[in-house]
């Protein structure tokens, strides 16, 4: 699934650099389905300033928008989730319980079998990578309160539904790296190993910069003193906005790679939901990037929109 959905946004990417490259216009001129199909394409992908590049959306699209500002909500829903998630993978690890079910109902359906060998570490590091999640989320959800200054922006509400189901659906991926046979209940000692501490050191550093980049984004909006005295757009700089027009997407990417260390390198799902995040993050900044080179005439012109001197 998160392989598929990896294609999904890689292809999704690719139509659009295409359409950059021959300046096609974003809205095609005339009705009929290829313009319908058009004007959704650009509407599932763009969000907040982005969606400007559309020019006159059809009125039938703005009805199915929903403030930017509704971000928020994801992050209140994966700290509930993957919090109780982690709470369930805690009793196992160290209280001698079980996990539910439905997690070997999961496990099942996924073809694993729930009577493999355990290699002694999958349980500390997906214990290890739910909590790094978790703490995530609580940071973003803390910055979405009190950092960020949302503007007037708008998402779609397909992107509002697939936000919300996103951050259940990657903190059930990590329990589900668990093997379900938690040694019948008895209680387990935590293994830290290399990759782990590389991994928590890879995800504190990226987290710091993505904080900065955000207070960085905040700022524009504000007075010295912190009052908000504008919703506009300006040319952002200072710590990765120097190399990249979108240094917390690259941040984003970072922080997912520190997981997959956590989970000792070998982890294909979590690779394949690295890969989206990759994909995913880097539409949203061609877009960005799109947006600051078209209306800042003076924006600088050796930044890269997602990954310094890449891309």
């Amino acid at each position: 699934a998160w392989a598929l959905l990896a294609a999904a946004f890689l292809a999704a990417l690719l139509l659009l650099l295409l359409l950059l490259r021959r300046r096609a216009p974003a809205r095609r001129a005339g009705g009929g389905i290829s313009g319908v199909v058009s004007d959704l394409f650009q509407d599932l992908i763009r969000y907040g300033k982005t969606k400007r590049g559309c020019g006159q959306r059809p009125a039938w699209l703005r009805l199915l928008q929903v403030p930017k500002r509704w971000f928020t909500h994801f992050y209140v829903v994966s700290v509930l989730w993957n919090g109780f998630l982690l709470i369930w993978l805690f009793r196992a690890e160290f209280l001698g319980g079980s996990l539910p079910s439905w997690i070997q109902h999961v496990h099942h359906a996924l073809g694993r079998d729930s009577q493999s060998e355990d290699t002694g570490n999958e349980h500390s590091s997906a214990l290890l990578v739910l909590l790094l999640l978790w703490l995530h989320s609580c940071r973003r959800l803390a910055e979405c309160l009190w950092t960020s200054v949302f503007s007037n922006g708008v998402i779609h509400i397909v992107q509002y539904c697939f936000g919300l189901g996103y951050y259940v659906a990657v903190g059930s991926t990590v329990l589900c790296q668990v093997p379900t046979n938690v040694r019948n209940g008895e209680v387990l000692s935590m293994q830290i190993c290399w990759y782990h501490i590389v991994g928590i050191m890879t995800y504190i550093w990226a987290s710091l910069h993505q904080h900065r980049c955000l207070v960085i984004l905040a700022n524009l909006r504000k007075s010295k003193s912190g009052k908000v005295v504008s919703l506009g757009h300006s040319v952002p700089f200072g710590d990765w906005f120097e190399r990249v027009s979108c240094p917390h997407y690259f941040a984003e990417l970072l922080i997912y790679v520190s997981m997959a260390i956590t989970l000792g390198f070998h982890n294909v799902t979590w690779w394949c939901v690295v890969m989206y995040v990759l994909f995913n993050q880097a539409l949203a900044a061609v877009l960005c990037h799109e947006f600051y080179r078209k209306n800042f005439s003076s924006y600088p012109k050796h930044r890269t929109a997602f990954i310094p001197f890449i891309f």
